[in-house]
């Protein structure tokens, strides 16, 4: 008994230290699981602030953002396409908003719809504050919450919005090279809202392991739930966010209860088994956090790094550049054709194809060079301390090959190919803003170039980008003194059976005044990319038609840009321009390119198709040069295709020749009207003539002409028809 005594306090002492071992250890263990669900919550919550700032960047960070902005009236399309709905489908945006200078209400989408401005009041009073705090602190935060770089300034809240929880992020519209600088002050600002629905909290739940994760006014203390506050800037709460904590303690002593009554024996396993399964939950909740981690810099598509890994590294990267004098490449790059990927086979497919050749680029390189995916279908490299610069390019070259290999996406084959843009740091600059902006005019011009290329930087690439955007203000300033720099040539277009006029062809001059008479090539690009093509289209039709009232015998063609056919009031506007002047449609052609065709196919088609039907011929101009073949023909149903002049320059050769015949034979056959364009010679005359061409144009013939000659030209031939009545 003696001994039994102590024996047996000993043993309930023991298993009373262990029952509070037990209890202490579940306790802590549901303390720090609730104590990460609490840091995941605030984490999400910021993060989420953050990343519909950064969603904003992606378009208001941008040149050609900055002067849509200022157009009066804006163009709504524009704004609906790059900084409305865009956005809905990007980043989930519920609504958008664009204020002016005085921050007025210029612009509203709501639910991916165009709404009225006027809206913007339901958002006023959350999104006004954050306005005025933007313009009057104008400090970019380097680093957020999520470890993710900002490229401008902004401001975002937390707010009750309609009666819902939501976020409202405001940025201002800036420019993304100094060729569109603003008065600080006086930037156009975006305001996005997205609504934190129950959807956002549900998905925020299963994400980061939140049981019954949802929204609530108030705040709850009922059964095994907890909360916390969803507060604004102000520390103003507008709500919570509950749900049900992980209480790994309680499963620990549930599962080990039972037992208790042999611990006297199993102490030391049971404080073994203890020590390991809280030595898991710490290990479970330092991977949640480096999970976390990882999925903020990493693209979740390709598992590559994204656009904040990329600036992170490229940084880190030109630090070592400059400090051991090393070089360092950074490639652009572009997938060519994936859009019709996506298209025609599919999001799925085209996903998959983002991800394959994600696998080939990372295989072209080194294990130390890095991959990033920036977004879409865009992607970065960094090639650190290449031996020269042809090692890079062997580099781009066997990506260039590689990517032109056929993709298989679930039994079908798929053909793209890729587009680099280069530059070399220090040569090309050591600032990272500036070595990415000359990588991405490197880009640029790759494709331009006809894709499936790669070009490196060079100092007349920056001179072109200053050039093209010095052309764009001369095009402006023609634009708006059109009847003095703008004039129309015309070149006739004759018959081969009796060799009469029967049409011109207008051809755009612009009297340039520092680089004198201008046609269409050197300019008709920089009218496409500034956006002015419709304005300047519709000056020539309108001017081409007015001509055509002196000529009533004659047709007159119009080339007309794929830009304008995929306008929906291209059409109305051509009506109305036909019943201003006058002019029966019949006597209105309008050619087309087959690449344009081909820019938006279905677009296009119905365009032609109402042209068609008001009588308005359609013409297929260049025939051969682009995708060729019958099914455009069948499916824009045109009236004419044109003879490019570059077969019509080779039908001295055998293979010329048969080249001409075959696609005189393929438009006879579908009953369409030929005709021939850069006839300069008379043997390439005789030779059209004698394979059945219908018309032909060129030099031979006449060079194009201001309209006034072509009215003299009509005369004399009425002069001569009627001397040789006389003498008949």
């Amino acid at each position: 008994m003696r001994f039994t005594a102590p024996v047996v306090l000993a043993a309930l002492f023991m298993l009373g230290l262990l029952l509070a071992l037990l209890g202490w250890s579940g306790s802590e263990a549901n303390r720090i699981a609730l104590e990460r669900d609490r840091g995941i919550v605030a984490l999400v919550l910021a993060q989420a602030v953050e990343r519909v700032a950064h969603a904003q960047e992606s378009s208001t960070v941008w040149d050609e953002a900055v002067r849509q902005v200022r157009r009066t009236p804006p163009d709504k399309a524009w704004l609906d396409e790059n900084l409305g709905s865009w956005f809905r489908e990007y980043a989930g945006v519920d609504e958008v908003y664009i204020l002016d200078a005085r921050d007025r209400p210029i612009y509203a989408m709501r639910d991916g719809r165009n709404a009225v401005p006027e809206t913007y009041v339901a958002v006023q009073d959350t999104a006004a504050p954050l306005a005025r705090l933007l313009r009057t602190t104008r400090t970019v935060q380097k680093r957020t919450n999520g470890g993710l770089p900002m490229l401008s300034p902004g401001r975002g809240d937390l707010a009750i919005v309609r009666g819902r929880p939501a976020i409202v992020s405001v940025k201002p519209i800036l420019a993304d090279t100094p060729l569109a600088r603003q008065e600080p002050g006086s930037e156009a600002l975006h305001v996005a809202v997205v609504y934190l629905d129950e959807n956002f909290f549900a998905r925020v739940g299963r994400q980061y392991g939140l049981a019954d994760a949802h929204y609530a006014i108030t705040a709850s203390g009922k059964g095994n739930s907890h909360s916390v506050p969803v507060l604004d800037r102000h520390g103003k709460t507008i709500g919570y966010l509950v749900w049900k904590p992980f209480a790994p303690g309680r499963q620990v002593i549930a599962a080990l209860g039972p037992t208790l009554v042999l611990v006297l024996l199993l102490s030391t396993a049971v404080i073994y088994v203890l020590a390991s399964r809280l030595a898991r939950r710490t290990l479970d909740l330092e991977a949640s956090r480096s999970n976390a981690h990882h999925r903020a810099m990493h693209d979740d598509l390709t598992g590559l790094g994204n656009r904040a890994t990329f600036e992170q590294r490229l940084d880190e990267a030109l630090a070592r550049s400059r400090r051991h004098d090393s070089l360092l490449a950074l490639l652009y790059i572009d997938l060519d054709r994936f859009k019709q990927v996506n298209d025609t086979l599919g999001h799925p497919a085209g996903d998959a194809l983002i991800r394959q050749v994600a696998e080939r680029l990372v295989a072209e390189v080194r294990s130390y060079d890095l991959v990033t995916r920036l977004g879409g279908d865009e992607f970065a490299i960094l090639i650190g301390e290449p031996a020269d610069r042809e090692a890079v390019e062997s580099i781009c070259a066997r990506i260039v090959a590689e990517l032109e290999r056929p993709f298989d996406l679930e039994g079908s084959q798929a053909f793209i190919g890729a587009s680099i843009g280069i530059a070399v740091a220090p040569g090309d600059g050591t600032d990272r803003t500036e070595l990415t902006r000359k990588a991405d005019i490197a880009l640029y011009k790759a494709k331009t170039e006809g894709r499936s290329r790669y070009c490196f930087f060079t100092p007349d690439m920056d001179r072109d980008v200053r050039s093209r955007e010095k052309s764009y203000r001369d095009l402006r300033l023609a634009l708006a003194d059109c009847d003095r720099q703008l004039m129309l040539y015309y070149q006739p277009i004759h018959d081969l059976n009796d060799g009469r006029m029967v049409g011109v062809e207008a051809l755009l001059r612009w009297w340039h005044p520092e680089r004198g008479l201008m046609g269409p090539a050197g300019f008709i690009r920089s009218a496409e990319e500034s956006g002015l093509i419709e304005v300047l289209g519709e000056w020539v039709l309108r001017q081409a038609v007015r001509d055509a009232r002196q000529w009533p015998d004659l047709r007159v063609a119009v080339n007309v840009s794929p830009t304008q056919l995929r306008s929906r009031q291209f059409v109305d506007m051509v009506r109305q321009v036909l019943s201003e002047a006058g002019l029966a449609p019949q006597r209105l052609e309008l050619e087309m390119t087959e690449t344009a065709l081909m820019a938006a196919s279905g677009e296009v088609a119905r365009a032609l198709s109402e042209l068609r039907r008001m009588g308005i011929a359609c013409a297929l101009d260049d025939f051969g040069t682009g995708y060729s073949s019958l099914s455009h023909i069948r499916d824009f149903a045109v009236d004419r295709i044109k003879i490019d002049r570059s077969f019509v320059n080779v039908v001295d050769t055998d293979a010329g020749a048969a080249l001409v015949e075959a696609i005189v034979s393929l438009a006879r056959a579908n009953g369409l009207c030929l005709t021939a364009e850069g006839v300069e010679a008379q043997e390439q005359h005789e030779f059209l003539r004698r394979v059945g061409c219908h018309e032909v144009q060129g030099y031979l013939l006449s060079p194009p002409v201001p309209a006034s000659q072509i009215s003299r030209m009509l005369q004399g031939r009425e002069t001569h028809a009627h001397q040789q009545s006389l003498a008949g």
